[in-house]
């Protein structure tokens, strides 16, 4: 029989395919930055930067970070290169199948409409990887769009551009950033020889996303994106570049009081990373080649489920529940040449294997007058498998090294539980306690590496972290007003921590030759590390034209290294800071100006695991002035790092600084529609 085609659907507004905010999420410590704050940033880390204690493992960011350094953290508890957070864009992880790192080119602070920094173990629908919090992005969805152009100093130049457009049940949204510096030497001074090069830089991302109202409350969203990066490492024959793509299919159905709401999701990530590195000469004058790591081809894929009861009544309060599913499953390999001598690399590596995790949880929240309680549960299965390390002499092809790995696998159950009470007059009392896991990644599982003349060994028997804790936290608004204050404790267990094991020169097992002033370490499960800490947070609005915000953590992180690794006892963890600020001010000096500052403060922070060399406390001052052309046409000048401060973000074994950017003024214009 043949119908009538179906009338087209009324009045629907087309969005990306997510389920709403949980009505638990209010229970735990979660910071929100918005739109206005992306804008601002012309990197996504740099935005995450204004809240204290979040920042990559190196004290500095994506400008002049490695990849292998840019793995995030959350409250100085440990930061690491692989990062002990997990981030997600629109529920799809875009941490690095290889090495957990978040490759922070490849989204466009301008195509997102905001996030989410969840403090506090995972746990409930997140899963592997968010041991120390979560941190979710949010791509725009809504029509118009936006366009920055900017150039400045050392070479500097940036464009990205975001757009919506919607027709109909149709919308179709597009990201694309640019960006190219030739950089600036780390190394400064009398310290600084012939070796020492600028960090410069080139990358090139962008995104496209096809969303389909299905029906009123229905959703399909299509996304495909891509990244490419090409960077210095500031030596001599030192570099390093990185490809990416990704593709991910998403439907859901918002939930209602009539119906159950749900969310199924599949995804798709593929990278491929190369990094040189180098032996440095005594003096600095030269460097000889110390690795190729030509190759690291990735593929990592998942899916996911949430089925969602929207709040209903139950025994005087709201109940709302939600049951999910997750899979993720990681393969790769790094494919390199090493042992450089009498002018040529004598052997090659190839080391690699695959790890996966599935598991699946409940989570459910309780509101009643002033009361919101909200948990949940779940359970991971994860297994590594097929690990295998094959070095081989290319004179004579045969092996030197050819070792399998046996497949580990196990069972980790973590849960949340959260409670939050409004008090009246705008203040709210929460209280939390959480549990959290992060498996080994493929590349501190098999992959050795050089930086300088400082060797670090892969563990293959590496199992994964696991974070308990407990926090409890006031918060008052009361109009133009908001505070926040938070008190933790958080325990590590099986932390992965690169200890040092040898100091050159010598020749160590598997290690090979490590020379004067170098050191070499291992990755190892290092007994523990418990964390105790303060955040605050402030912010004030004084009419309609000035804003002022801040932030203070303080973190009291100890290593307790066990009988494995007895000489870290008693130490702080590496590249883990005690104190950490942030104030920022944002003046509408009349219609057409405005002015922005910030100031962020770290204290010290110690290099490596024995606590040896210190990286010095440093504060920086950025500002930023605005001027409106006209409606949605901004022309600005920015300059970081205002008063060229000295931020010291690595030391050699020798004792060679290198620092993070000085000044850098650049200017640029900005359009809205």
């Amino acid at each position: 029989m043949i119908q009538d085609a179906p009338a087209d659907l009324p009045d629907i507004v087309v969005t990306a395919a997510r389920l709403p905010p949980a009505a638990g999420d209010a229970a735990f410590s979660v910071i929100r930055l918005d739109e206005q704050v992306l804008g601002r940033a012309t990197r996504l880390d740099e935005a995450l930067q204004t809240v204290p204690a979040v920042s990559l493992f190196r004290r500095t960011t994506s400008l002049a970070a490695n990849p292998t350094t840019q793995g995030i953290s959350l409250r100085a508890i440990a930061p690491s290169g692989a990062g002990r957070t997990l981030v997600t864009l629109d529920g799809v992880p875009l941490n690095d199948p290889f090495g957990g790192w978040v490759l922070w080119s490849q989204v466009a602070p301008e195509s997102l409409s905001g996030l989410d920094i969840v403090r506090g173990a995972g746990a409930g629908p997140y899963g592997a990887g968010a041991l120390t919090g979560v941190i979710q992005l949010r791509e725009r969805d809504t029509d118009g769009g936006v366009l920055d152009v900017s150039g400045g100093e050392y070479g500097g130049q940036r464009l990205a551009a975001a757009t919506t457009l919607s027709a109909g049940r149709f919308a179709l949204t597009g990201a694309v950033q640019r960006e190219l510096s030739d950089g600036y030497v780390p190394v400064r001074g009398a310290a600084a020889g012939a070796a020492d090069t600028p960090l410069d830089l080139a990358t090139l991302s962008g995104a496209l996303r096809a969303d389909v109202a299905l029906s009123e409350a229905t959703a399909l969203s299509l996304r495909a994106s891509a990244y490419e990066e090409e960077r210095g490492s500031g030596l001599v024959g030192a570099r390093s570049s990185a490809t990416g793509q990704s593709y991910s299919a998403t439907v859901s159905r918002t939930p209602s009081a009539e119906r159950l709401g749900w969310r199924a999701q599949v995804w798709r990530r593929e990278s491929d990373f190369a990094n040189t590195s180098v032996a440095v000469a005594a003096g600095r004058g030269s460097t000889t080649p110390a690795n190729n790591q030509f190759a690291t081809p990735a593929e990592g894929w998942g899916a996911n489920l949430a089925v969602r009861r929207a709040a209903v009544d139950l025994g005087g309060g709201r109940l709302e529940w939600e049951l999910g599913a997750d899979a993720r499953f990681n393969e790769g390999e790094t494919q390199e040449l090493f042992r450089f001598m009498a002018g040529a690399f004598t052997r090659d590596r190839v080391a690699g294997g695959e790890t996966s995790v599935i598991g699946a949880y409940g989570e459910a929240s309780w509101t009643g007058g002033p009361w919101l309680v909200a948990g949940g549960l779940r359970i991971d299965g994860w297994e590594n498998s097929n690990g295998r390390r094959v070095e081989r002499d290319l004179a004579t092809g045969l092996p030197t090294l050819d070792e399998t790995d046996p497949e580990r696998s196990g069972e980790v159950v973590s849960a949340r539980l959260a409670v939050r009470r409004d008090l009246g007059d705008g203040l709210a009392a929460r209280a939390a306690a959480y549990s959290g896991f992060r498996p080994a990644t493929l590349n501190e599982l098999h992959r050795p590496f050089r930086v300088g003349n400082d060797l670090t060994e892969a563990n293959a028997g590496l199992v994964p972290e696991e974070l308990q804790g407990v926090e409890a936290g006031l918060n008052w608004e009361d109009g133009a007003t908001a505070l926040g204050a938070t008190v933790f404790w958080n325990r590590i267990e099986d932390a992965i921590v690169n200890v040092t094991v040898g100091v050159g020169p010598g020749t160590f097992p598997r290690a090979g030759f490590v020379p004067a002033g170098g050191v070499l370490r291992q990755r190892q499960n290092a007994g523990t590390i418990e964390a105790t800490g303060v955040e605050l947070t402030a912010s004030h609005r004084v009419g309609e034209r000035l804003s002022v915000d801040g932030g203070l953590s303080w973190t009291d992180a100890e290593v307790d290294g066990g009988t494995s690794a007895a000489q870290l006892t008693g130490l702080r963890p590496a590249q883990a800071p005690e104190w950490s600020a942030s104030v920022g001010a944002d003046w509408r000096v009349w219609d057409r100006l405005t002015l922005v500052g910030r100031v962020r403060y770290e204290s010290a922070r110690f290099e490596d695991d024995l606590n040896s060399r210190v990286l010095d406390a440093a504060t920086t001052v950025d500002a930023r002035a605005e001027y409106e052309v006209r409606t949605g046409v901004v022309a600005y000048v920015a300059a970081d790092n205002l008063f060229d401060a000295e931020v010291e973000v690595s030391e050699t074994g020798d004792g060679v600084a290198g620092y993070g950017p000085p000044r850098t003024v650049r200017a640029g214009l900005a359009l809205s529609w």
